[in-house]
């Protein structure tokens, strides 16, 4: 299938089945389907998530003449033999900070044992599978390895076929968070290999979303390091530094989790592209200060003074200590914090538990992530080898979103667990994305990078209204999903979004 073509199939698949994942490794399949090329690895227990991804490929009538036979090879109209794919899953996270469950924050590895064993058929042994993410600074890969068992499905898949499956951190660096640090500190940051092929910077200048604004200068990225990440967005200069394996990828398998957002409203495909970023300090994440000056940090006429005082003298030191990067300065910082926690706190008190979770732009007005997010879409399908954005798409992206345990209310990293039993799947991303939203009840007309990416004429996504999303699915009422206002799944939103995106 032409790349333009596969974009211009706005056909979406949605599962729904048990709700919980097979937990022996390496995830084989419960049946032996005909087409499954390993006939003696069957699990004696189910795997509701390879079957879900299973039914979804047929509903998506993926190789439609051949199913129900040994050839029916669904991903081959996506992916062509010797072709390079990379798997990107949401890994975030190596554990859940208050004890939830895991796996209703990143990707099961039974989702993405289901995507390598068709991506291998469809490259018919040939090519390769590289399955790689940017999790968050904190997260622990060696953990996060240990806890989805990802090294079983290499080893089984060099055992059986010599074929190597390649798993990959993108990062450059990791934080060895302990429980008691207060802040990020030099002496915790930990180096790491990155990208084995390296990062790309990519302008999107006049064409990104941040392009024009005035108020660059209150900018916060991913760290501490406000000045980085202002040199990345001003003027004509609106830079990303992407991962190069991503982008030499002929197919991109898109593996996200079907979770809430407290900035962007949900988790899905486009904004799981931070995660192909190798620097997100270059991503504008809030605008510091509140609406009535330029910012979005929290909602307006939220803090009294006493409030508004506190967050700025922290905003301050982060400026003047921690952003320097010194073990010097970060142990002026780690000397004022115990001062103030024993001399001016018992004064002054601190901003209170029900403020604080919309600190950082987690709300519904944050006007700053959802520029990054229809930006990354741009990204993924319009820069090429070397980050030039060319005029026709450059790479296939495809889409297995993962919900048999979504995430809901405090996502996207310390969310409930929400049991939905569901994989929504498709050829086109944003389509993917309006269909996903809407089967988690919410609204996806009040989601700013949905609205703007539906009108973007330039380095657009191939759908431009919802009812132009046709819906395949096993249960009736998600069909029908456009056609009436049923909150189906009912996901709790992010505490900064409650009642403005939830269906009434």
């Amino acid at each position: 299938m032409a790349i333009e073509g596969h974009y211009r199939n706005l056909r979406v698949a949605i599962a729904q089945g048990e709700a919980f994942y097979a937990e022996q490794p390496p995830f084989h399949p419960h049946s032996a389907y005909a087409e499954y090329l390993f006939q003696s690895e069957i699990a004696s227990s189910a795997n509701p998530a390879y079957e879900a991804v299973r039914n979804c490929l047929r509903m998506l009538e993926l190789d439609r003449a051949h199913f129900g036979g040994k050839d029916w090879n669904p991903l081959c109209e996506v992916i062509l033999r010797g072709e390079r794919v990379v798997i990107k899953p949401n890994f975030v996270l190596s554990r859940h900070y208050e004890g939830g469950e895991l796996f209703a924050i990143i990707t099961h590895p039974s989702v993405l044992r289901a995507l390598v064993d068709y991506a291998y058929l469809a490259l018919k042994g040939e090519g390769e599978i590289i399955i790689a993410d940017a999790p968050q600074e904190d997260c622990n890969f060696t953990e996060l390895l240990e806890r989805t068992h990802l090294p079983s499905l290499q080893e089984f898949y060099w055992h059986k076929r010599r074929f190597e499956i390649k798993v990959l951190d993108l990062r450059d660096w990791w934080l060895d968070r302990q429980p008691h640090d207060a802040a990020n500190y030099m002496a915790r940051r930990k180096k790491l290999a990155g990208d084995p092929a390296g990062s790309v910077t990519v302008n999107l200048g006049r064409d990104s979303k941040f392009y024009g604004l005035p108020q660059r200068k209150q900018f916060y990225g991913a760290d501490y390091n406000r000045a980085e990440t202002i040199a990345h967005h001003e003027g004509e200069v609106q830079e990303y530094v992407i991962s190069r394996t991503v982008l030499n990828a002929d197919v991109v398998l898109s593996a996200p989790k079907l979770k809430v957002h407290k900035k962007v409203g949900v988790t899905l495909n486009a904004k799981g592209l931070v995660g192909i970023n190798t620097n997100k300090n270059c991503i504008v994440h809030y605008t510091l200060g509140t609406p009535p000056h330029g910012g979005d940090q929290f909602p307006p006429a939220l803090l009294n003074a006493k409030e508004e005082f506190i967050t700025k003298t922290k905003r301050r030191l982060h400026d003047l200590l921690l952003a320097q990067q010194s073990p010097v300065t970060d142990a002026m910082y780690s000397a004022l914090a115990k001062s103030w926690r024993r001399v001016v706190k018992p004064v002054l008190g601190s901003v209170a538990d029900g403020k604080t979770i919309f600190d950082g732009g987690n709300w519904h007005g944050n006007d700053s992530a959802w520029r990054m997010v229809s930006d990354l879409m741009k990204v993924i399908l319009y820069a090429d080898k070397n980050g030039v954005l060319r005029d026709a798409p450059q790479r296939k992206v495809f889409s297995v979103i993962d919900g048999i345990i979504g995430g809901e209310n405090n996502g996207p990293l310390l969310p409930e667990a929400k049991r939905a039993g569901v994989i929504v799947a498709g050829c086109n991303p944003l389509a993917v994305d309006i269909a996903a939203t809407r089967l988690m009840g919410l609204q996806w007309q009040k989601l700013k990078w949905i609205d703007d990416l539906l009108r973007t004429e330039r380095f657009g996504c191939f759908v431009r209204e919802a009812n132009e999303i046709e819906i395949a699915s096993n249960q009736k009422q998600f069909e029908k999903m456009f056609e009436h206002s049923e909150r189906l799944l009912g996901f709790k939103p992010h505490p900064g979004w409650q009642v403005f995106l939830e269906i009434e």
